[in-house]
């Protein structure tokens, strides 16, 4: 099941086994949040993490252990493994009992964030496991999310500035959440988000801001690029990290296409996020193949002139940025 449909999940009972897996940091955390306090009336007393690089062959039993352990004042105990995976071997010498009769007074709580290495067991395929898919959320379902908790808060807010709030945050969302919360402070019960409010009270970091960069870049707005990069030079961001910033993204875009491979093997070959991926390759159809490449070329070739001294930062980023926008 996606994320969102996990709290209603719970109103028709608690799974023995859960699997949350993806990207996105805030979605298992929050569901972690939501299980204990539903279930744990005594967290520190019931609650029990496990590293999953740590646990090897026969090391598994500690896990088991504590999941057939008892609760104490509580209804349940929860019991997490992050970044576990078994190889088919292990479930099956150490695993594949407990997970076949779970303790119903424990949840086991698995968090995996990484794609697994080497051929491991599939737990999502284990009748008693309850996967949640923590992928990112797509854009839409970012922005429906911010209008609900404003909603919630009595505060009127439209489709724009929820938008600009997802993309300020880049949909990460960790970053939506702690900035959605900074909102709602500031307009409080029954007040109004303007996107005036948004652009003053949103931050936007310095990734954000490259991310504005390249973005000018793939729809060739020359001021726009102009704006952001005076920006980041008046912030103290240097000539050289603005042509590290511009070569590492033309450089990803040239990968990107020159695989030809979908999102998700992409992502694990990049060792970047799906999401990430998706919005590069995105930018990158704005653009030929060979386009992208001779970019990336020609900022690559003017960061190693700096280097070696033929060139200064500023008239680096100058040649570049002539090269880019008029061919030059």
């Amino acid at each position: 099941m996606k994320f969102v449909m996990f709290k209603k999940s719970l109103e028709e009972g608690v799974s023995p086994i859960y699997l949350f897996d993806g990207e996105e940091e805030y979605f298992k955390e929050r569901g972690e949040d939501m299980l204990k306090e539903r279930y744990l009336s005594e967290p520190s007393l019931n609650y029990t993490s496990f590293n999953g690089e740590n646990l090897k062959g026969s090391e598994m039993i500690s896990l088991v252990r504590g999941a057939e352990s008892f609760p104490f004042l509580s209804e349940k105990r929860l019991v997490k493994a992050v970044d576990f995976y078994p190889t088919e071997k292990e479930y099956e010498s150490y695993l594949k009992s407990y997970f076949e009769n779970p303790q119903e007074s424990t949840i086991l709580l698995i968090m995996n964030s990484r794609a697994p290495k080497g051929k491991v067991m599939d737990l999502k395929k284990i009748k008693t496991v309850t996967h949640v898919d923590c992928s990112k959320a797509d854009d839409e379902t970012v922005m429906r999310w911010i209008f609900t908790q404003f909603k919630r808060a009595g505060i009127s807010v439209d489709a724009e500035c929820c938008e600009r709030i997802a993309r300020y945050c880049l949909s990460d969302m960790s970053r939506v959440a702690g900035e959605t919360e900074k909102l709602k402070a500031y307009a409080l019960q029954g007040g109004v988000i303007t996107a005036q409010v948004v652009d003053d009270v949103v931050y936007r970091d310095t990734d954000y801001k490259m991310y504005e960069l390249t973005g000018a870049i793939a729809r060739k707005n020359y001021t726009a690029y102009l704006s952001v990069m005076n920006e980041l030079i008046s912030k103290g961001v240097d000539e050289m990290n603005i042509l590290n910033g511009v070569c590492n993204y033309f450089r990803t875009l040239f990968e990107i296409v020159a695989m030809g491979r979908s999102d998700a093997d992409t992502a694990n070959l990049l060792g970047q996020k799906e999401y990430f991926v998706k919005k590069q390759r995105q930018q990158a159809m704005m653009m030929s193949k060979q386009r992208v490449k001779d970019c990336y070329l020609n900022v690559f070739n003017a960061i190693n002139d700096v280097k070696n001294g033929k060139i200064s930062q500023t008239g680096a980023l100058l040649c570049v940025n002539a090269a880019i926008f008029f061919g030059a």
